[in-house]
């Protein structure tokens, strides 16, 4: 990765590839025609490059879980 400044057109674009079906699909199945073309793919695709930059992964691989919250564990 670059240590070029994020700027509000990358988040932009970042944003569509948040908001694509295709991806979208990959990232969560993680298996199938879809996930492989995205993962073929997605150097070419503008979008998630973008994607890549804003979030530091690709836009194949899963979105991880929220971290836990110390209170959410204090309760249990």
């Amino acid at each position: 990765m670059s240590n070029e400044p994020i700027t509000e057109r990358t988040r932009a674009l970042a944003e569509r590839s948040v908001n694509c079906v295709v991806c979208q699909r990959a990232r969560r199945q993680q298996a199938g025609l879809l996930f492989l073309i995205v993962k073929t793919f997605e150097g070419l695709c503008p979008y998630c490059r973008a994607y890549e930059k804003v979030y530091g992964r690709k836009s194949h691989e899963p979105v991880p879980p929220p971290p836990a919250t110390l209170q959410g564990k204090a309760a249990q």
